[in-house]
């Protein structure tokens, strides 16, 4: 077997490699007119991409099925049993193909966030340690509004011909999750959200999405320190 140079490169750390750094997302869901279905995996994985590049972790790419409130219907999603289990599978995966033994996981999709109750299994089950990021979801705001296209605008991916349409809430009822009464009864924080669009309407401002980015790739780079040092 070859020798490999876990040294080489540019790595401070070459305990590094056993870390790896992989996206949760959303593909199949809508997020307005302006911006694609798989949003939230792309911010996902290029918060996930540039982290790994920055720290010397694997990038692991990012979890294909996606978690979401029952009250909320704004796309194709799968129960949370599915997504843990797939999930353990993948992870699985990393271990035994690339000696994974962290991971960091980053979480840019709301519905995934339940999750976290489950991750105490997930650990045990494939004996990785396992550090959750939220960063991206508490700092961007309500969901398709200024601070997902403003993500957008950085990543190439938004239509800036539909802007002016994004707050037609009545036919884009996902957008800030308006439409669905239920899930705003249920959690103020998308109650809020949910009101911020209606009364503000939504901006483009690329500043303003590389400083998200900034933050959230920032924060997974400080949980692989962490990772690091326990």
């Amino acid at each position: 077997m070859a020798q490999l140079r876990y040294e080489a490169g540019r790595i401070n750390n070459p305990n590094v490699h056993k870390v790896g750094i992989i996206a949760l997302g959303s593909h199949l869901e809508n997020h307005g007119p302006a911006l694609p279905i798989d949003t939230d995996a792309k911010i996902g994985s290029y918060i996930a991409l540039q982290s790994a590049l920055e720290s010397g972790a694997k990038f692991l790419g990012v979890v294909f099925p996606a978690h979401e409130l029952d009250e909320i219907d704004h796309g194709i999603h799968v129960s949370l049993e599915e997504l843990k289990k797939n999930l353990i599978e993948t992870l699985k995966s990393a271990k035994k193909y690339l000696d994974i033994e962290k991971v960091v996981i980053v979480n840019s999709h709301g519905g995934n966030t339940p999750i976290m109750a489950e991750l105490a299994d997930v650990e045990d089950e494939t004996d990785i340690t396992i550090i959750f990021n939220n960063k991206v979801i508490s700092t961007e705001g309500p969901h398709g509004g200024s601070g997902e296209l403003s993500m957008g605008k950085v990543l190439g991916i938004l239509n800036e011909d539909e802007i002016d349409n994004q707050t037609d809430l009545e036919k884009y009822e996902e957008v800030g999750l308006h439409g669905f009464n239920k899930a705003r009864e249920n959690d103020p924080g998308i109650e809020e959200g949910a009101r911020d669009v209606e009364e503000n309407g939504v901006y483009v401002d690329e500043v303003y999405g590389k400083q998200l980015f900034e933050l959230a790739i920032n924060s997974v780079i400080l949980d692989v320190q962490k990772l690091l040092d326990f």
